[in-house]
């Protein structure tokens, strides 16, 4: 009876060792990830020696506001092109978008902001909006486009050309519709960033997606560039938040960690990135709005004046109700085939 005994439990004994073993793989592989992913993030707050903002930070511009993880959260995303910047320099933001999101809907809205917009610049007075990263760093452009924008924005990301080609890149590129033919010939850095896409649909590595970002060679120049940034960074979002990435989360921010720039702690990355999960787009917008812009002269040559700067905030409360289910507001520049968004983009001129 003891040998036939002991052979009935031989089975389930050796069952149970393997199932104790996948568990404990499994955990040695979440503590590997936990640790790996904690260090990444935790690099991506330079420090004052290591910052390339070190030597045009403002000690005068504010600090941002603390998140308490319970009210709206802002969220600045800068892109620039450092082409060319010696060391020690800043370049102007080629891209700024607003990331604003509220972790009681659990909705995001993104708003682009045109780089020529002809703004108060704490300190500064008045100048294009993408200067203030060059006169002061990342909290003087925190406040002056929250200002603009009457928003309290707590945290900023910055990344340059190649941090956003390694991101394309980590996540394994993005299934996406280029809506025509895009061709740029670009001399600098010996044509490395010329740009030719073809219309149709396709998989867009780094290198092709920040073709498609930076394209603006149309029409209506920056106007139509922010819409197109605006709805691939939302396709990034989305395949950011596939289970396959999730899982190869510690790889893809080794591989961006390099580029990237934030004054985001690892507190508050781990609290957005619960909240990532849950969170998903209802709208996006370019602000100014187009009918609240016009071409002004100033001593910098054709900027984007505004006409009205509280209807522009009025405009952005609006755009933050918007969720999925509403109607788009008829003042929206994603109206591509707008007629007042065309003559209003006319109006503008070249000073974009």
């Amino acid at each position: 009876m003891n040998s036939k005994a002991a052979r009935r439990k031989g089975p389930w004994k050796w069952a149970l060792y393997g199932v104790v073993s996948i568990v404990a793989v499994i955990l040695v592989y979440v503590a590997y990830q936990g640790i790996g992913i904690y260090n990444a993030l935790n690099g991506f707050g330079k420090n004052d020696n290591s910052s390339r903002f070190k030597d045009v930070v403002d000690a005068a511009a504010e600090k941002p506001p603390e998140w308490e993880g319970r009210e709206r959260v802002n969220i600045l995303l800068l892109g620039a092109d450092a082409r060319g910047v010696e060391e020690g320099q800043v370049a102007r933001s080629d891209s700024m978008l607003v990331a604003s999101i509220d972790p009681v809907t659990k909705q995001a809205h993104l708003l682009s902001i045109l780089r020529d917009t002809y703004a108060d610049i704490p300190g500064y007075g008045k100048n294009r909006i993408n200067t203030a990263i060059t006169l002061g760093g990342p909290n003087l452009t925190m406040r002056a486009i929250g200002n603009l924008l009457d928003l309290d924005i707590q945290y900023y990301v910055y990344a340059d050309f190649e941090g956003f080609k390694a991101l394309v890149d980590a996540i394994g590129g993005v299934d996406y519709e280029v809506e025509k033919d895009m061709k740029y010939v670009d001399n600098a850095d010996r044509n490395r960033y010329d740009i030719d896409l073809k219309k149709g649909y396709q998989r867009l590595d780094g290198d092709k997606a920040l073709q498609y970002v930076r394209f603006r060679h149309d029409a209506m120049s920056d106007f139509t560039r922010t819409e197109r940034q605006r709805k691939f960074m939302s396709a990034v979002a989305k395949k950011l938040q596939s289970t396959w990435n999730l899982v190869r989360m510690k790889t893809i921010l080794d591989e961006v960690q390099p580029y990237i720039e934030t004054n985001l702690r690892v507190s508050d990355m781990l609290k957005l990135g619960q909240l990532g999960l849950k969170v998903r787009v209802a709208g996006s917008a370019q602000v100014p709005p187009m009918d609240l812009l016009y071409e002004e002269r100033s001593r910098l040559g054709a900027v984007l004046g505004i006409r009205d700067e509280d209807k522009l905030r009025e405009y952005v409360r609006e755009v933050l109700a918007i969720n999925t289910t509403a109607p788009v507001p008829v003042n929206s520049a994603d109206g591509g085939n707008d007629s007042s968004a065309r003559g209003a983009a006319k109006n503008a001129g070249g000073g974009v």
